[in-house]
This record gives C-alpha cells, sequence and structure tokens, in this order.
C-alpha cells in the first residue's frame, strides 16, 4: 500500500504566485542574481517556449512561464499596462536585497526607508514589468503605536503636498 499523497506538495506553500514574463530564461538569470532564486526547473514546449519555470526564492517559490499570445497570456511588457500586484518578500537585510535587485537590472519604484508600520520597506520594478517590495520587519508595534505613527506619517505627507 502507498502513501497517502499531500495536498499540498513539499516546499510549497497555500499561496504560490504564477506570473507571465516575456523571457523565461532571462527572468531566471534577472532572479538569480536580484534575489538569490535557485531554479528548480523549466519546462519547454516543442517550439522552444517556455511553459512552465520555477524558482525557489528564500522558503517560497515562485512560478512563472513565457507569453502564449493567441490564447491573451501575455506579461506587463506585452499588455504596456501597470501591474496591479506587488510580490512581497521578508528579508533578512532589506538594503542588501535591495541593492541587489537594482544592480541586477530593477527599476526603483519607491526608495527603500523605514516605514510607519515597522518595516523598512521599498518597491522595485523588475525588468518583465512585475512590482517586488522588499521589507525587513524592524520594530514591533501596538496597533495603538501603529495608528499613532500613520497618522503623523500621513500629517506630514499632506504637508510636503500642499
Amino acid at each position: 500500500m502507498s502513501a497517502a499523497v499531500s495536498p499540498i506538495p513539499p516546499g510549497y506553500h497555500t499561496l504560490t504566485p504564477h506570473i507571465v514574463v516575456s523571457d523565461a530564461k532571462k527572468a531566471a538569470d534577472f532572479y538569480q542574481k536580484a534575489f538569490g532564486a535557485e531554479v528548480r526547473g523549466m519546462a519547454e514546449a516543442p517550439d522552444g517556449v517556455v511553459i512552465h519555470a520555477e524558482v525557489k526564492i528564500g522558503d517560497s517559490i515562485l512560478m512563472f512561464n513565457e507569453e502564449v499570445r493567441h490564447v491573451g497570456v501575455l506579461s506587463p511588457n506585452s499588455t504596456k499596462a501597470s501591474t496591479c500586484v506587488t510580490l512581497h518578500m521578508y528579508v533578512k537585510d532589506a538594503d542588501k536585497a535591495f541593492a541587489a535587485a537594482v544592480a541586477a537590472g530593477a527599476k526603483v519604484i519607491m526608495p527603500l526607508e523605514d516605514q510607519f508600520w515597522g518595516d523598512r520597506y521599498g518597491t522595485v520594478e523588475d525588468p518583465f514589468g512585475h512590482r517586488w517590495s522588499i521589507a525587513t520587519h524592524i520594530k514591533d508595534m501596538s496597533p495603538e503605536q501603529m495608528k499613532t505613527a500613520m497618522d503623523e506619517a500621513i500629517a506630514k505627507m499632506s504637508a510636503t503636498h500642499s
């Protein structure tokens, strides 16, 4: 008798992002350089289109595939639309991770700064049009402390945009 099959394969989490990129091999290379990703595999169709790829970043898996235009599977670069999804990463050293992403070719969207909610946080866009937020939790805060800090941050932003 065989052992029961796990409904969630080993190494995966309940939520696993799956994105579309214009060039999977270049994306895998970028994710290795930018985020220290480990390539887990890449499957190509007979025409050479990568139909499934996986990398492991920290303890999480990211799946991706190349565009399949004839069925409307497009990357943000092809749609020319800003992505409305951000992939969030908690890391031990946000400064180091942010610098590596930028050095690998990511564009800074929001500079890395200490934020009112207790994280050092910033956002980049990868060469394939996907946004990544990078953070290190630096301060535990009660809901009351976070509300006070948020009110102060909003007041400061309002004053500089007036």
